[in-house]
């Protein structure tokens, strides 16, 4: 357990500084927010387009594995949303919560963490719950919005769901580095020099980043937010590795992958996601603070755990 917090304790060390940063007003909040573009759109966008081109889809591919953490996944989506129920929330409001509950930060925490706790075989699996995350929830989370306020399901929502995968630099880097893989075109050095320097940026960049974005939190309603960290930081990980190991049957190593990822403290996309809608994003904030604390504890043991897996 030592040994492990004391590797994931720089990755948190990063975010406090960040929040030190801002709450300091030494980093502005647009300063944080030019920062999270440059990481988002370039640093990490060269990380996962390097990852995935120096890999082909068959390596990452596994048909188990993705439906393990799917069903460990909406297994808590489930649960949060029945409870935002019998809480008497409206859909969105109940959307944005579940949404809380099972969405992790897998881009700007989870790949880079988890790629150096756990060696590089981590990034396939990693890269299959980012992709699970960005294109099934991240889908479902916009479909309930708009429908429970529109009254119906048009093309229109759709149209604008394949935009925003589309448009999704995270999205666009996997996809354009299996292309380049599955063409079987070697990186040039200078471009692979390129990509490994920007994306060198994305590990500090990102951190430093969450932090700074925590900073501007007002905490507010602390027992939804302990719920939904709860829900994050403990049901996620715990359903995800039960179907992954006992019902699914998934690798060892791969099982704990995913549960590492499950472990994850609740992402920053799900607080831009409240804040576009105008659902909350007080209480989402506060549980990403919330479970970002926590989790300075909790992921080293998880990954503690989860690294005695046999490869």
């Amino acid at each position: 357990m030592l040994p492990i917090f004391l590797k994931t304790l720089p990755f948190f060390a990063l975010i406090g500084l960040g929040y030190w940063a801002g709450r300091s007003r030494f980093f502005s909040a647009e300063a944080t927010a030019y920062l999270t573009k440059f990481v988002f759109y370039f640093a990490l966008s060269a990380m996962l387009f390097r990852f995935s081109a120096n890999l082909s889809l068959a390596e990452v591919w596994d048909t188990r594995l993705i439906v393990a953490y799917l069903w460990g996944t909406s297994f808590v989506y489930g649960i949060a949303t029945l409870v935002g129920f019998l809480r008497g929330l409206d859909v969105p409001t109940t959307a944005i919560e579940a949404q809380c509950a099972v969405i992790g930060n897998a881009g700007f925490l989870g790949v880079p963490m988890l790629a150096l706790l756990l060696g590089p075989e981590a990034i396939p699996p990693v890269l299959m719950a980012l992709a699970v995350d960005l294109i099934v929830f991240s889908s479902l989370i916009v479909i309930l919005i708009t429908v429970s306020r529109d009254g119906q399901a048009s093309l229109r929502v759709f149209r604008s769901i394949a935009i925003g995968l589309v448009k999704n630099p995270m999205i666009v880097a996997i996809t354009l580095g299996f292309l380049w893989s599955g063409l079987a075109i070697p990186i040039p050095e200078p471009m692979n020099e390129f990509l490994a320097i920007l994306g060198g940026a994305a590990t500090p960049g990102a951190l430093f980043a969450i932090g700074a974005s925590l900073a501007l939190t007002s905490p507010d309603k602390l027992h939804i937010a302990g719920w939904l960290t709860f829900c994050k930081l403990v049901l996620h990980p715990l359903f995800v590795g039960f179907a992954a190991l006992f019902l699914f049957g998934v690798d060892p190593f791969k099982a704990g992958v995913v549960i590492a990822v499950a472990a994850l403290p609740v992402a920053g996309n799900v607080y831009m996601l409240a804040q576009h809608y105008g659902i909350a994003p007080t209480r989402v904030s506060t549980a990403i603070l919330m479970s970002t604390a926590i989790s300075i504890v909790t992921v080293s043991l998880v990954v503690g755990w989860v690294s005695t897996f046999p490869v």
